[in-house]
């Protein structure tokens, strides 16, 4: 697999809280020049990249990021300021509390109300499996199928833990044939972004591909 194939799976990354104008544009002239399948962005900098390179950049960014127990509403409002601001990807996080007190149904129906806002744009849905035992892992591949969503993504890269080969194997056997995968946080080298994309894996969350490449 060459580095141009690699690189047109990569969400370009950088969430970091401090993050610049200058690496937000690092980021974006990084994305142009390798051909990644987006950039992933905070929120607050959606209006100002979309100003800047228009239909250039493909832009994803975060809603309910990273810890997931906003409400309902208010993720709905993010969702819909960043698709105004010139958004074409979302990546939500889940409800965690509600995974843990078994309310499935209520994270399904966030997750179905969510891809309603998003429309024909992509979803994709954050898990955060280090938090989550296999059981409740298995569940989720469930409820985001079931919800409609585009794709389920394993981590935020800011919980305890990141991706691993396991929950990629364990995704594919439950998810629907229509729910794509995104292995985010803990990628640390070239043989980790072959690894995850011949898994299966349509997309890879990293800050660091140019690097690793």
């Amino acid at each position: 697999m060459n580095k141009e194939e690699i690189l047109s799976h990569v969400d370009h990354t950088q969430l970091k809280a401090f993050a610049t104008w200058e690496d937000i544009k690092t980021l974006c002239d990084e994305a142009i020049k390798f051909h990644t399948a987006s950039v992933c962005v905070p929120p607050c900098y959606i209006k100002r990249i979309h100003d800047t390179y228009g239909d250039d950049i493909n832009i994803c960014t975060v809603v309910g990021f990273p810890l997931g127990y906003s409400v309902t509403e208010a993720k709905v409002a993010e969702t819909k300021k960043a698709l105004e601001d010139g958004a074409s990807e979302i990546d939500m996080v889940i409800n965690i509390t509600d995974v843990k007190n078994g309310d499935f149904d209520g994270v399904k129906e966030e997750i179905k109300t969510l891809k309603g806002v998003v429309g024909d744009k992509i979803l994709k849905v954050i898990i955060e499996t280090c938090y989550l035992t296999e059981e409740e892992k298995i569940a989720m591949c469930k409820v985001v199928t079931d919800a409609g969503a585009d794709f389920i993504k394993t981590s935020t890269g800011f919980g305890s833990g990141g991706a691993t080969r396991e929950d990629i194997r364990l995704f594919k056997q439950h998810i629907g044939p229509n729910v794509k995968m995104k292995a985010a946080g803990g990628i640390r080298s070239a043989q980790d972004l072959e690894d995850y994309l011949e898994l299966g894996c349509e997309r890879l969350g990293t800050s660091s591909a140019m690097k690793l490449l």
